[in-house]
């Protein structure tokens, strides 16, 4: 039905920006975090390694999961273990630990890679497969614009005056400097509370949402 196809490409398109909203924000932690944990360049380029080789391990789990699970649930449990990532940034600003920054960063991934596996077959079945080809424009456009707003939200909160903050911070010593390390990194455990709260409610509305289930074989 047309109310319901339009319904459930909503629903993946929502899902698609999600993609393109976690991912991008990976651009504005490697500088943030540099800052905030007093990291040489080299050591804090590893947000994007600790983000992406999540994909790399969890390639066949995800298909295993799926199974079990079936693509509508295994999205909202992606979305869900997101969401754990994202909370995961709350202690790991507190303690200012780049460990524990890079253990959030590799739950999201794992949680983004099986929600990308579950949802990318859904492109291809939610309408005719003659503009399947369409609708994945469609959706790579979700993916780009969720990236625009998700820079742009983000650096106001994170990097907003950054250049005199990253200053006064070299400029200050001992107890001074730490307070305002720990300060700079506190900004990030508002944002990415609403986002884990923004990830849950996804979750349920996936959840209820009544999406046609896929058999295995109609990924192929």
């Amino acid at each position: 039905k047309k109310n319901s196809y339009v319904f459930s490409l909503t629903i993946i398109g929502l899902l698609y920006f999600i993609f393109g909203f976690i991912t991008w924000l990976n651009n504005l932690l490697i500088p943030f975090l540099k800052t905030a944990c007093q990291l040489p360049d080299s050591t804090a380029y590893l947000v994007t390694f600790a983000f992406y080789i999540s994909y790399f391990i969890m390639a066949l789990p995800s298909s295993w999961i799926l199974k079990k699970t079936g693509f509508a649930r295994g999205m909202s449990l992606g979305l869900l273990v997101m969401a754990v990532g994202s909370l995961v940034f709350i202690p790991a600003a507190r303690e200012r630990s780049y460990i524990l920054f890079l253990v959030g960063l590799f739950v999201q991934g794992t949680g983004l890679a099986l929600l990308q596996t579950a949802a990318n077959p859904y492109v291809t079945i939610l309408g005719p497969i003659e503009s399947a080809t369409k609708r994945m424009s469609i959706m790579g456009l979700f993916n780009k614009v969720a990236g625009i707003i998700g820079i742009f939200v983000l650096s106001k909160a994170l990097l907003s005056n950054f250049d005199t903050v990253t200053t006064n911070i070299q400029k200050a010593s001992g107890n001074a400097q730490i307070n305002l390390l720990n300060q700079l990194a506190s900004r990030i455990i508002t944002p990415y509370i609403i986002i884990a709260i923004g990830l849950v409610l996804l979750a349920v509305m996936v959840y209820i949402a009544n999406l046609p289930d896929i058999e295995p074989e109609e990924t192929i």
